[in-house]
């Protein structure tokens, strides 16, 4: 009877072996999957869209063009009528019995000193230019925002998976010690110990599920819909080579980086800001045509008349001229600096994120390649020596702890390298391997 019992739950023993090694290898489905599969390229054209932040930058940037219009406009022409010469013991006369008194019409328009118009236009259409390349770095922000939520939901949800694959063998694992310890071929203490682990998993899954949740709201924030609207699963990938070196990127990023158009623009501004304030040491004038209309009274056969007449400002008082031209000087200074911090900001940050790409890449390629198959034959070899008692019951739970943290760390690389390229895409201001689907 005892040779009986001790075949049966043998046989079950291996049949539990095989099972958790079919488990191992097995494909686990996200939790999520019920929801269907997001669109990276859907998100980020809902995303820009819908984004308050983005609309109110658009009306802000027509805002301006409107006043870059104004500036270069004239002002409006005026217009006089007026009673010259009454007299005073007549002064409801109108001038009927006085050859002096006369009904005037006139007209006057403001001219700016040449080339004042063109300048100030020159300069609010400038600053319109800087808030719209604005608006396109905002619009490279929020895609990077979308993307690395986006793939931080993949890491999230492929590590759900492993945690749940890994409660399952851990399953298998308890019920092949208590096969084993009914037979009096085990302890309990490996019971115990393969029931800590799997409520330690428990705790993971727990954790996992709040992030998930997290960045879902994340995500809803920032494509403007309700924070509790469910997202769905994200499709798998390969890693997208860049195929520019880190010199043609920044290459790129001079031509294409809206920050940097930005910048070039404020710089331009304070430039033409510049030539404005040296305009003001010259007049501006005014021009004035009055028509008089006369009536023949006291022997004066009362012709009309007419007078033309310029005026304009004395540009005296140099302290605010000055002033003016202090301030443009500095504005200009301020955006050129800036832009040559940007720059180099730009170089550092192409060469920083090339190196954390390398380097996610061959982790990737390492584990997928090496460690991974090898901590899979390990646990396996495990596994069968536990169950003939050649190894005891740490060294498998070793076997599958060592295998859980690297597919962990390989879904980690992966979904980085994927955050990486799109702060590069953000960086140099285009994309650079194509939309994930």
């Amino acid at each position: 009877m005892k040779i009986m019992a001790f075949l049966f739950f043998s046989r079950r023993g291996w049949l539990l072996s095989l099972l958790v090694l079919l488990t191992i290898r097995a494909t686990v489905s996200c939790a999520a999957e019920s929801l269907g599969q997001e669109s990276l390229p859907t998100l980020i054209q809902e995303a820009l869209a819908s984004n308050p932040e983005l609309k109110s930058s658009e009306a802000r940037w027509k805002m301006y063009v409107g006043k870059s219009r104004q500036a270069g406009a004239l002002e409006d022409p005026m217009v006089m009528f007026k009673l010259q010469s009454l007299l005073v013991k007549e002064p409801f006369s109108l001038g009927g019995t006085d050859s002096q008194t006369a009904k005037v019409i006139g007209l006057s328009q403001q001219l700016p000193y040449w080339g004042k118009r063109g300048i100030r236009e020159e300069v609010a259409r400038h600053e319109a230019e800087s808030y719209r390349w604005t608006i396109e770095e905002r619009k490279l922000e929020l895609s990077r925002m979308v993307k690395e939520v986006y793939y931080q939901l993949w890491a999230v949800d492929k590590n759900i998976g492993v945690t749940e694959k890994n409660i399952r063998i851990l399953g298998d694992f308890v019920a092949i010690a208590e096969s084993k310890y009914a037979v009096g071929q085990g302890v309990q203490q490996d019971i115990f110990k393969a029931g800590l682990e799997k409520s330690k998993l428990f705790d993971m899954q727990i954790s996992l599920k709040q992030q998930r949740r997290s960045l879902e709201a994340n995500l809803n924030y920032l494509l403007c819909r309700p924070g509790t609207t469910p997202v769905g699963t994200i499709a798998d990938f390969t890693l997208p080579t860049v195929p520019f070196s880190g010199e043609q990127l920044g290459e790129h990023a001079l031509e294409e980086r809206p920050q940097l158009k930005s910048l070039d623009s404020l710089a331009r501004k304070g430039e033409a800001a510049h030539r404005l304030a040296q305009k003001e040491y010259y007049p501006d004038f005014t021009l004035s045509a009055e028509y008089m209309f006369r009536r023949e009274a006291m022997g004066d056969p009362g012709n009309d008349m007419f007078s033309l007449g310029v005026t304009f400002n004395l540009p005296v008082h140099s302290e605010r001229r000055q002033a003016m031209l202090a301030e443009s000087s500095s504005e200009n200074t301020m955006a050129v600096e800036e832009l040559n911090a940007l720059k180099n900001s730009i170089s550092y940050a192409i060469g920083d994120t090339l190196s954390r790409m390398e380097r996610r890449r061959k982790l990737v390629e390492l584990y997928q390649g090496g460690i991974i198959p090898q901590a899979e034959q390990s646990l396996e070899s495990a596994l069968i020596s536990y169950r003939v008692n050649k190894v005891d019951f740490l060294t498998l739970l070793d076997g599958r702890v060592s295998l859980f943290n690297y597919e962990r760390e390989l879904y980690e690389s992966q979904a980085d390298y994927m955050m990486q390229l799109a702060r590069l895409e953000a960086t140099v201001g285009r994309e650079l391997a194509g939309n994930v689907k």
